[in-house]
């Protein structure tokens, strides 16, 4: 127990930490180090995909890089990281050597990472092994940045795995400070795929370099997406979150039996997590904000107009005129907390890329659900389904882009406009989303006509769209299934992902 000390009010007391407080926090924070093995409620059986590759990443000895998790709350970070642990475990790595430290606790918030990490180095001192250190919440530790650059260069004996739920103000000092020395993991909610994976669903797909080849590959060999559409429906309305999503993996919950009672849940929960603590903790925290509830109503605003242009001007209206620093600077806020993402227009041109008009999605289409506050709406609105449609492919194809390092964009002109443009080096993509394949190719024939390198590559996408080839549809514009595309993508983020770490 920490000692009581009188506070100078009338009879009031504080608390102050003894060294034994500090040591009993590393105790709990590191329970392997009594028993040799993580606790099953830290690391459960099913994975994320990439724990096993963080695990098997940070015992590299070259290239030697911190590894940063970074995304959206209850999205398993912190689960991910405790799997990693028990990765090592497994691999012979000593317990002792494996150190946890959870920094927005009340009493490790009171030292920088130096004294911290000086504590866990000469615990254990051996030079012959380097310590696993486990950063949760790394960016609540003051200077983060500037103690990682000084732990890389002055080589400490530490590989470092950290978490955050938001960039963290990743300036130009932190962004210089990270090159060479860690790198960013995104963590994105589940894909349609690894759902798929979580129900033991396999849907064998033969996965080629780029997504462009992929999906040329699928549609010559036409995978079986027979009794997909209620799976994607009920994983499009829950959210590709762990734990929503992992009580269907026992299979004694069928994920499509009842919409309504999953929507409700799913919505309850992600409010709560999901938005309200970024909005109310992880932003004020990160950025220093001092009005979260404009930021909520921001963010209310642009759940509203999913999917569609933002338009700043009509927001500031609609926000009692909020100045136009404010709202970029606030959407950015939302975008580096892993809630939001915006698409630039296409143009064909760098330079041109970023002078026009963009377009809002949510990083997970319940998210915005939960923001809304949106009941049951969802299940019979077809408006409504549409632009959840949207959602979902943007958000697999941002994933994907995450990964890979692709652009993603929108494109409008005039009256012409196609929905997202996966531009990868020299096999780029445009994607027509719609909720029934008889919808307008308007759009994308228009985009063939200004940008020809997309020939072969243009898409209708919908839920009861056919597997056509553009090179044998009619009019040059070929035709995908939604799920192909969700699956596709799902796929290609995996070997993306593997493919960075070594896996």
């Amino acid at each position: 127990m920490a000692r009581k000390r009188a506070s100078g009010g009338r009879g009031r007391r504080t608390w102050t930490p003894r060294v034994e407080d500090y040591t009993q926090v590393l105790v709990e924070q590191n329970p392997w180090h009594r028993d040799g093995e993580v606790p099953a409620a830290l690391a459960p059986p099913v994975e994320r995909r990439l724990a096993p590759l963080l695990a098997k990443s940070l015992q590299a000895a070259d290239p030697w890089r911190f590894q940063l998790v970074m995304g959206p709350r209850r999205v398993g970070k912190t689960t991910c990281l405790n799997q990693a642990v028990r990765g090592l475990l497994r691999a012979g790595v000593r317990p002792a050597r494996v150190w946890w430290l959870r920094l927005d606790h009340p009493l490790l918030l009171q030292f920088d990472l130096g004294a911290l990490l000086s504590v866990v180095r000469d615990v254990d001192p051996d030079p012959s092994e380097p310590a696993f250190v486990f950063l949760d919440e790394l960016t609540y530790a003051r200077d983060w940045d500037l103690w990682l650059k000084t732990f890389h260069d002055e080589r400490w004996p530490f590989r470092l795995a950290g978490s955050s739920s938001a960039t963290a103000a990743l300036g130009d000092r932190r962004l210089e400070s990270g090159v060479g020395r860690w790198e960013e993991q995104y963590l994105a909610p589940y894909l349609f795929g690894e759902f798929l994976d979580l129900l033991g669903r396999d849907v064998p797909l033969r996965v080629e370099a780029t997504l462009a080849e992929t999906l040329a590959a699928a549609l010559d060999e036409r995978p079986d997406l027979a009794r997909l559409a209620p799976l994607r429906t009920a994983f499009m309305l829950t959210g590709g979150f762990p734990e929503l999503l992992t009580p269907f993996a026992g299979g004694d919950v069928d994920p499509a039996a009842d919409l309504e009672s999953l929507l409700l849940r799913s919505q309850r929960t992600l409010r709560g997590d999901a938005v309200e603590r970024a909005v109310y903790k992880d932003i004020p925290q990160a950025f220093g904000i001092d009005d979260p509830m404009l930021l909520e109503r921001l963010l209310y605003t642009l759940a509203g107009q999913v999917t569609g242009l933002v338009s700043p001007q009509r927001m500031r209206q609609e926000l009692d005129g909020l100045s136009q620093p404010t709202f970029d600077r606030y959407l950015s806020y939302l975008e580096r907390a892993f809630l939001v993402f915006t698409l630039p227009n296409y143009s064909g041109r760098e330079g041109a890329v970023q002078r026009r008009g963009r377009r809002v999605y949510f990083v997970d289409g319940a998210v915005r659900n939960a923001a809304l506050q949106r009941g049951v709406r969802p299940l019979t609105d077809t408006e409504e389904m549409g632009l959840l449609y949207e959602n979902l492919a943007a958000s697999h194809l941002h994933a994907l882009a995450r990964q890979t390092q692709a652009r993603l964009h929108h494109w409008r002109e005039g009256q012409h406009e196609v929905d997202l443009v996966y531009d990868e080096s020299d096999q780029p993509l445009a994607f027509e989303i719609a909720s029934s394949g008889s919808h307008s190719r308007a759009g994308l024939l228009r985009f063939l006509e200004r940008f020809p390198q997309f020939e072969g590559r243009a898409y209708l996408v919908s839920p009861d769209a056919p597997p056509l080839s553009p090179g044998t549809a009619a009019g040059r514009i070929g035709t995908l299934p939604l799920d192909l595309l969700l699956l596709a993508a799902s796929r290609q983020a995996d070997r993306a992902l593997a493919l960075r770490l070594g896996g």
